[in-house]
């Protein structure tokens, strides 16, 4: 009996090709022609900031949420004899705060755009709009302690300086991690790529901590 020889079976990819082998897919944050690419993605430091931005603005939740149950209690709101907020003041404060988040914005722009003298120009601005809102919210802190407010002052004045005080040691640390960032900058430290991380981390909690102003500001002083 002559014995059946069968041809030799080609591998899958072969039957589909016609024997060529296809090429490899480009690798992740390639340019499409199977050269590898930097992989981008978000860094730990930025990662870290994220985190902590939850965790915080769940406790200005919970603080807000707790001065809104117990003003529910309240025969009067602000109590009688209690100073009145400076609402005026502080509403124009608050746009001082506003406007570095914008000045941060375009200094952004500027590090992508490569201009440094107008990064730096434009965080020094930011910097400065920082420290002007601190020091007007401290002049009326110390106005309000002179009108007789205080942490013994009940609900009310508990409740003002436990969000107002939280909020403006946020705003402190920003400024402080913003100046330093700064100077850094000056130095050449920082540019676009890997080594803008540690800015645009500074950058992410500044724009946090000026987006938690307007909602104390509403519930604190305008309700």
């Amino acid at each position: 009996m002559t014995p059946v020889v069968h041809a030799p079976t080609k591998p899958p990819s072969e039957r589909r090709t016609n024997g060529r082998i296809p090429p490899a897919p480009p690798r992740y944050g390639g340019d499409g022609d199977g050269e590898p690419g930097p992989r981008r993605g978000l860094d730990n430091l930025r990662l870290a900031v994220l985190f902590f931005m939850g965790a915080e603005a769940m406790f200005f939740g919970a603080l807000i949420s707790a001065l809104l149950v117990l003003r529910l209690g309240m025969a009067a709101w602000p109590p009688p004899l209690e100073p009145r907020l400076p609402v005026a003041v502080t509403g124009l404060n608050t746009l001082v705060l506003l406007a570095s988040s914008l000045t941060l914005r375009t200094a952004g722009r500027a590090r992508r755009a490569g201009d440094d003298r107008r990064h730096l120009r434009w965080l020094s601005a930011t910097a400065a709009l920082g420290a002007l809102f601190l020091l007007v919210q401290g002049y009326e802190w110390l106005r309000m302690i002179g009108y007789g407010l205080s942490l013994n002052s009940g609900i009310y004045g508990t409740t003002f300086f436990a969000l107002i005080g939280f909020h403006g040691m946020h705003v402190l640390a920003a400024l402080i991690w913003l100046t330093a960032t700064t100077a850094l900058v000056a130095r050449g430290r920082f540019g676009e790529g890997r080594s803008a991380a540690p800015v645009q981390a500074c950058a992410m909690f500044w724009h946090f901590v000026v987006g938690v102003w307007p909602v104390l500001y509403f519930t604190v002083y305008l309700i």
